[in-house]
């Protein structure tokens, strides 16, 4: 059951933290990185493996590694043009072993999304939407999860002002399907409690404060529920996150980005996780960035990666379980 790790970008905090993430998981779950060697912290026990196959048997005493060639070195805090398309390619790499089967899930570093655009003319706005083109999927959603709190934005990264034109019924619905059938497959949680929050301040408040809950939310939510989901909602937002609010849900539906982030790293900063649901396959990320501030200097927390690579794993087990 391994789990590979993309490199991301190498000159943040992604070689460190998945360095960390192994000597702490060696024992419980194997492990494959996919980058360049020598962009590994001084010291990492490594060896490099012909195919994923080799990993499970060298993971205990050495990080695995299927090695890429960077063509360069690594400058701690500034991306190097000529790296960027090794970091796609490694990415890429691991979702081609995760459509043949060699492992069970990907767990991604984090990338820096402008060097990608500058060194290789990278157009996608982020990890998520290249992840759907590679997996060949026209809507994917992406979850954010953590003990504490899994949230799921229905429109992600674009500006606010487009917000109330990209919300709409469709998207909705099939980022409630998305997520209802993840958390079933995935996750275990055979009749999936969803609770989604309204657009407006105090979910509209019968129109006064806006009318999407009204002519577009509360019919669409209306017809799901018909279908036999377990939806609450349209709620006012600002009462959805505390304790025992989250005791009522399995998963929050937020009408934008940072509606539905801005609670879970209130809440679980250091060990949140990114998850990309729809995919044929599993994919998990820390849920921080590069770090460009501390990388290289050997102090970053590699508590999020290890919640990643344990997400992948558990995932990649329960989709294994539902083919047998």
């Amino acid at each position: 059951m391994t789990v590979a790790i993309s490199c991301g970008e190498p000159a943040g905090i992604g070689p460190e933290v998945a360095a960390k993430a192994w000597a702490a998981l060696r024992q419980e779950i194997p492990l494959l990185w996919i980058g360049d060697p020598s962009h590994l912290p001084a010291g990492t026990a490594f060896q490099v493996i012909a195919d994923a196959a080799e990993a499970a048997a060298i993971s205990p005493n050495a990080l695995p590694v299927l090695a890429r060639d960077f063509g360069g070195p690594v400058q701690h805090g500034s991306p190097v043009a000529a790296h960027a398309q090794g970091v796609i390619d490694a990415i890429a790499q691991g979702v081609a072993l995760c459509q043949s089967g060699a492992v069970n899930g990907l767990c991604t570093a984090p990338i820096h999304k402008k060097a990608l655009a500058d060194g290789a003319g990278f157009t996608y706005p982020g990890h998520t939407e290249f992840l759907a083109h590679l997996g060949g999927r026209d809507r994917v959603v992406m979850m954010l999860a953590s003990d504490l709190l899994r949230v799921v934005p229905v429109t992600i990264h674009i500006a606010l002002e487009e917000v109330p034109q990209a919300f709409t019924a469709r998207a909705l619905t099939d980022t409630i399907l998305i997520t209802h059938a993840a958390l079933r497959r995935d996750f275990g949680i055979d009749r999936p409690r969803i609770a989604v929050a309204g657009l407006n301040p105090h979910a509209g408040e019968g129109g006064k404060m806006g009318r999407e809950e009204l002519e577009m939310m509360i019919p669409t939510l209306d017809a799901l529920r018909a279908e036999g989901l377990d939806i609450a909602g349209p709620l006012p937002a600002d009462t959805m996150f505390h304790a025992a609010a989250r005791a009522r849900y399995d998963v929050a539906v937020c009408a934008y980005h940072d509606q539905a982030l801005i609670p879970i790293k209130t809440l679980a900063f250091d060990d949140g996780v990114n998850v990309t649901l729809g995919l044929p396959f599993v994919r998990t990320s820390p849920d921080h960035g590069t770090a460009f501030d501390i990388a290289g200097k050997g102090i970053a927390n590699p508590s999020s990666m290890i919640a990643a690579i344990r997400m992948a794993d558990r995932m990649g087990r329960a989709r294994a379980e539902t083919r047998t």
